[in-house]
């Protein structure tokens, strides 16, 4: 039993597929995606995009390929990511086999929608032929007629059964590298059809609220649907869906995860949402060092506080953290330790540059330990 065993989370045993060189499933770490919405034929534009969300952390990336102008680009796509990439396709099957034929490291397909058992045979040639994965991507607000006749709307039993369903015709052809969406913009439908088919299958799992709306409130269901379900151990991969840039998708992402103590990366910060006790402009204070910060990938915690009742405590379990004091003199503490005082002028500069040594002494003893265990 852990030290604190209320933070433990058992993770559902899925089995593992590779997403391009990307591990997916089984104890692998949960990896965050998100989608491009720059036209796919235009690869500039579509790549400078890429490149952004691989800055923010981004493990895996889907790019939509409605056109063979789509697929047409997606060879220089792929060759210029450094991220594997996932290749939507919706109805046309041979947007797949292109798709597959360009570098593409997963198709996100749903197999009945392309067509017959034939086609779909001939995808998953093509998805064999070159080292493709599969994800097959149910969605409420496009269940199949049949199902939503038998169930009369959209609930957990209809998109499971639709992704049992799709299952069966690839596993008929004897292929089973795939991963399992049941989305749904309802929270209470999408929780409650993946925790029903996480019972059913042993795939991957791709965690996603559909549709779920603009930055402030797509976030916050994301983070009620994709962090409830993290915390019942279900999901191997996930996407937050908002009306906003991939790479905010991303940092969302990543702090859901961080929230949950699944997966680290960067500075996780801990504020205080202010009051008048406050030393000095914390709101302000958090937002600067949020953007100034995030070009740091190891994980690290930072408390900014801004007056005394809580600011002790709350430094005590973060690697660097501030107190706001008076007279524009602020309390600094290093590893949960009093330090030392800075002045309001200097105060973000100065835990940016704090920030920064602290990383590099962190990276500097990974490697001293990587180096000592071979």
């Amino acid at each position: 039993m852990s030290v604190r065993p209320w933070r433990d989370i058992a993770r559902r045993k899925s089995r593992q597929i590779m997403v391009g060189n990307v591990p997916v499933g089984g104890d692998a770490p949960v990896t965050v995606q998100t989608m491009t919405n720059t036209p796919t034929a235009d690869a500039r534009a579509t790549i400078d995009q890429i490149r952004r969300c691989e800055d923010a952390g981004v493990d895996i990336i889907r790019v939509s390929c409605p056109d063979t102008d789509s697929t047409a680009a997606l060879r220089q796509i792929v060759r210029a990511a450094r991220v594997p990439i996932v290749a939507d396709i919706h109805f046309h099957y041979k947007r797949a086999l292109e798709a597959a034929d360009a570098g593409a490291a997963c198709l996100r397909i749903n197999p009945g929608n392309i067509g017959s058992s034939e086609r779909v045979e001939e995808v998953v040639r093509a998805a064999k032929a070159n080292g493709c994965a599969i994800r097959i991507g149910v969605n409420a607000g496009s269940l199949e007629k049949d199902l939503l006749e038998k169930y009369g709307e959209p609930c957990p039993e209809a998109l499971v059964e639709s992704a049992l369903d799709h299952i069966k015709l690839l596993q008929d052809h004897d292929f089973h590298d795939y991963k399992v969406a049941v989305k749904a913009s309802d929270v209470f439908l999408a929780v409650a059809a993946y925790q029903q088919l996480a019972e059913a299958v042993d795939c991957p799992l791709h965690l996603g609220i559909t549709e779920a709306g603009g930055f402030v409130g797509g976030t916050v269901k994301s983070a009620i649907g994709i962090g409830s379900l993290l915390w019942f151990g279900i999901g191997d991969t996930i996407r937050v869906s908002l009306s906003a840039e991939p790479e905010e998708e991303v940092r969302v992402g990543f702090e859901i995860l961080k929230s949950l103590g699944i997966r680290n990366r960067g500075v996780r910060v801990v504020s205080c949402p202010s009051c008048a006790r406050q030393g000095f402009d914390v709101i302000r204070t958090v937002q600067v060092l949020e953007e100034r910060l995030q070009h740091i990938r190891t994980p690290m915690s930072l408390s900014v506080l801004g007056c005394v009742v809580n600011g002790p405590g709350e430094a005590r379990e973060t690697d660097i953290g501030i107190t706001g004091g008076g007279n524009g003199k602020h309390m600094v503490y290093l590893s949960g330790v009093t330090d030392h005082h800075v002045s309001d002028a200097d105060m973000v500069d100065h835990i940016v540059r704090l920030v920064e040594a602290k990383a590099a002494e962190i990276e500097a003893a990974e490697d001293a330990r990587a180096v000592a265990a071979e």
